[in-house]
């Protein structure tokens, strides 16, 4: 007896697509919604009722991937507000949210196509884009419902993002501008996406004011305070010289500061600091650390809608709308060293 995996194999396409033709999904076109069928004839696969009826079936649940270690996800409490967001429009509008949280890029890969497959969840929002990603590059492949908090280097899809080039320039200027000239560079991972924006925001800056990029002053990072101070006490230790950083998450702000005062250097005098994301202990940090205020929770609010919007109307999906939030940095003691 053929199986939807015999029919996937002669059609050419993933089997969650043939369950959706089988479906009547409106988002597969017409050309593959022909071959699927003419596979199922070459093969006389009758799918049965029980089937049809749970590949029609809606589950009233967003799944939302995070990759990275389970005791780092919400340390972050950038993720926290973003989750927090989603959770207002998914309750208005009755939907619940699966948290998948993986320890990699491959097991969260394997984690959400295994949710797409079997139906667990309608949809998908990502919470990590990066260079050839793998995920996002299946996700497009099998048609499936999903939106990125971030972007897609390779494809044109739903998304919801900062204009992180331009924010990280505009914060490597307001440390110029403050006569900070030898300013270090901590970034995430950089297989990351938005580590490469807001390394390019960094360079385009010090470009501008026709200044040299430093490599060595440039730091690649897990996402932890830890990460930080480590990676500016081993820039200290090879001779690699800096008055100011900017760090591309608060968390190696803060490692900053432990490292300021590890190192016995004065803030705003020795070194600067500027974080990313603003989250609410920037403000109570001691001295007080300027920061980019990304819009977290409408970060979330946006993903969500964007997502909901295309699950109740297909012809969304059509548009690959990207929606970019504003920024704006908060200024604080850590960079205070001249009068605006």
């Amino acid at each position: 007896m053929a199986t939807i995996k015999d029919v996937a194999t002669i059609a050419g396409v993933s089997p969650s697509t043939v369950s959706r033709v089988i479906a009547g999904s409106p988002r597969i076109s017409e050309p593959t919604k022909e071959k699927v069928r003419q596979a199922m004839a070459q093969v006389n696969y009758v799918p049965n009722a029980i089937a049809r009826s749970l590949a029609q079936a809606n589950t009233r649940t967003v799944g939302f991937a995070l990759s990275r270690r389970a005791d780092h996800a919400f340390s972050n409490p950038f993720f926290s507000e973003v989750l927090r967001g989603m959770s207002a429009v998914a309750q208005l509008q009755g939907y619940n949210i699966l948290l998948s949280i993986s320890i990699d890029e491959n097991e969260e890969k394997e984690k959400c196509l295994q949710l797409i497959r079997e139906r667990r969840v309608d949809g998908l929002i990502i919470s990590t884009s990066r260079i050839r990603d793998e995920l996002i590059s299946t996700l497009v492949q099998e048609e499936a419902p999903f939106v990125v908090i971030g972007r897609s280097m390779e494809h044109p899809v739903p998304a919801v993002n900062n204009d992180n080039v331009h924010a990280a320039a505009q914060a490597t200027l307001h440390l110029l501008d403050q006569g900070y000239r030898d300013i270090a560079f901590i970034g995430g991972p950089n297989d990351m996406v938005v580590t490469l924006d807001r390394l390019q925001g960094y360079k385009q800056a010090l470009k501008q004011r026709q200044l040299a990029v430093e490599t060595e002053r440039i730091a690649s990072v897990g996402f932890s305070e830890e990460s930080g101070f480590q990676a500016l006490c081993h820039m200290r230790a090879h001779g690699i010289t800096f008055d100011a950083i900017l760090a591309s998450d608060d968390l190696f702000a803060l490692g900053a500061l432990r490292f300021a005062h590890h190192a016995g250097l004065s803030i705003p005098a020795d070194l600067g600091i500027v974080g990313f994301n603003d989250t609410p202990m920037m403000a109570y940090a001691h001295p007080p650390l300027t920061s980019v205020r990304i819009l977290s929770y409408e970060l979330g609010v946006e993903a969500m809608q964007l997502l909901l919007d295309g699950l109740a109307d297909p012809e969304h999906w059509q548009h690959k709308k990207e929606v970019v939030l504003p920024s704006h940095l908060e200024v604080r003691a850590s960079t205070a060293r001249l009068k605006e």
